[in-house]
C-alpha cells in the first residue's frame, strides 16, 4: 500500500512539475548554464590561433532550439554573467578581464546564437531537418563573425587574417556540432514544445 501512494505521488509530482512550463524552462536553463560550463573544459588548443576548439558550440545551439529565444538565451547571459562575476566557468580563467581576451568575442555572441537558433526554429510550427540545419548554421555563424570581429581590434590585424585565425579553423568542427545537434534536437522537438515555453 505504502509503495502505491509513493509511486503515485511520484508521478503526481512528475506530471505537476512537466505541466508547470515555466518551472521547466527555469531548470532547463540552469541545466544548459552547467552544458555550457562543462563545453568549456573540452579544450583543444590551436597551434595557429590564440582561440581553442571547444564543445560549447554544440550546447549554445541545442539551448536555443530546445528552450526557445527566451530561455535559450538567458542560459547563455547567465553563463555570461557568471564568469564575469569572477566565478570559475571558463576554461581558461574568469572575470573580465578574461572576456577582454580573445575569446571574449566569441562568449558573447553565445547569447545573440541561441537567440537566433530559437527564433528561427519556433517560427516553424513543426521544423523540419533542414530549416534546422539552417537554424543552428546561422547560430554558429553568428559566433564565429561577433568572435573574429572581436579579434581585428584586440590584436590589430586586418579582417582577412580574423578570418583566417577566428573563423576558417572552426567551420569543420562547428559543422560536426550543428550537424549532432540539430539530430538531437530533431528527435526531441515535439516534447521540448510541449515541455519549454
Amino acid at each position: 500500500m505504502t509503495t502505491t501512494v509513493l509511486n503515485n505521488t511520484r508521478a503526481l509530482w512528475r506530471t505537476e512539475l512537466i505541466s508547470n512550463r515555466h518551472a521547466c524552462a527555469a531548470l532547463g536553463t540552469a541545466l544548459f548554464v552547467i552544458a555550457t560550463m562543462l563545453g568549456a573544459f573540452v579544450r583543444i588548443p590551436l597551434p595557429f590561433t590564440p582561440v581553442p576548439l571547444s564543445l560549447q558550440t554544440f550546447f549554445v545551439l541545442l539551448s536555443g532550439a530546445l528552450l526557445g529565444r527566451k530561455y535559450g538565451a538567458l542560459s547563455q547571459a547567465v553563463y555570461l554573467g557568471l564568469g564575469a562575476a569572477g566565478i570559475g566557468v571558463f576554461a581558461g580563467g574568469a572575470g573580465l578581464a578574461y572576456l577582454l581576451g580573445p575569446t571574449g568575442g566569441y562568449i558573447a555572441g553565445f547569447v545573440l546564437a541561441s537567440f537566433l537558433t530559437g527564433w528561427m526554429i519556433r517560427s516553424k510550427e513543426n521544423a523540419g531537418t533542414a530549416w534546422i540545419f539552417l537554424s543552428m548554421l546561422s547560430g554558429a555563424a553568428v559566433i564565429l563573425i561577433t568572435g573574429a570581429l572581436w579579434l581585428v581590434p584586440l590584436l590589430h590585424i586586418s579582417p582577412a587574417q580574423a578570418f583566417t585565425i577566428g573563423i576558417l579553423p572552426f567551420i569543420p568542427g562547428d559543422l560536426v556540432k550543428l550537424s549532432l545537434a540539430a539530430l538531437v534536437f530533431h528527435s526531441l522537438q515535439t516534447r521540448a514544445r510541449k515541455i519549454f515555453p
